[in-house]
């Protein structure tokens, strides 16, 4: 069983003080893929290049403590991809793929951050332009080799994918556009979202981020914002599922999945 998880840090210096590490450590996973790492390949250096026996590959953002993904693998990759668009999001860490290919197969496991429109309209525009751009770019991939994308993609998909969904269809992260543009994806790429294969009616269960306000998390008033998204052939290969609750590294949670595959 190969054994994936995709954890927005919202910080890895923040992540690892609140026991990040040791977690990993006991539940060793093949890869984990994390998004806003929130460091420079300087801060990196010497203390985060390694975790519990993982070793990191990083995408980080230009600008200082800003986005930045990663995946931790414990299998070297064959190569290793960093950006996707060669431009605006490039500068802002965004995508980062690790390649294994043998004679017999070409596959990837990408670690994606989708820009948030939550902060204004400038922002929310930006993310546009990303989902304009990204829904090509995967479709290319997807023609040329096998993947798994974990990553925070910052829509909630369905109404079950978040406690207040009447409340939120004019906000950022469930406006019409974006959930339209998840089901094109899903629909035209043919690409599955892995999570929803196995649990696809759970609601409260399935949320991975929580506001920092008005206890949101202790009353489970969350979204789930973080996926796995994989082609056909590998999602099909999805056995088990795990969001991870019993610790906080952040204000998301790590959310694993088990795949009869082996790297």
């Amino acid at each position: 069983m190969f054994t994936l998880t995709s954890l927005n840090l919202n910080g890895i210096r923040s992540a690892t003080s609140k026991g990040l590490e040791a977690w990993l450590a006991k539940s060793r996973p093949d890869c984990i893929c994390v998004q806003e790492v929130k460091a420079q390949a300087c801060d990196l250096e010497g203390r985060f290049e390694e975790l519990a026996g993982l070793r990191g590959h990083f995408h980080c953002a230009e600008k200082k403590g800003y986005s930045g993904v990663g995946i931790y693998s414990r299998r070297e990759p064959s190569d290793v991809v960093v950006g996707w668009d060669g431009g605006e999001f490039d500068a802002e860490g965004r995508y980062v793929e690790l390649r294994f290919d043998t004679p017999a197969r070409r596959l990837s496991i990408i670690s994606a951050y989708f820009p948030s429109g939550s902060s204004g309209e400038e922002r929310q525009q930006a993310k546009f332009r990303f989902l304009a751009g990204f829904e090509p770019h995967l479709a290319r991939l997807k023609s040329q080799r096998e993947f798994i994308l974990c990553g925070d993609i910052n829509i909630a998909h369905r109404k079950e994918d978040l406690k207040n969904w009447r409340g939120n269809q004019k906000n950022s992260g469930f406006l019409p556009e974006e959930r339209d543009w998840m089901s094109r994806l899903l629909s035209d790429t043919g690409l599955v979202d892995v999570y929803r294969r196995l649990q696809p009616d759970t609601t409260e269960a399935c949320y991975t981020w929580w506001s920092n306000r008005g206890q949101a998390y202790a009353k489970n008033v969350g979204w789930r914002l973080d996926y796995h998204l994989a082609t056909p052939a590998l999602g099909a290969l999805a056995r088990a599922e795990a969001i991870y609750k019993a610790e906080r590294f952040s204000d998301h949670a790590p959310i694993t999945i088990g795949y009869e595959l082996t790297l």
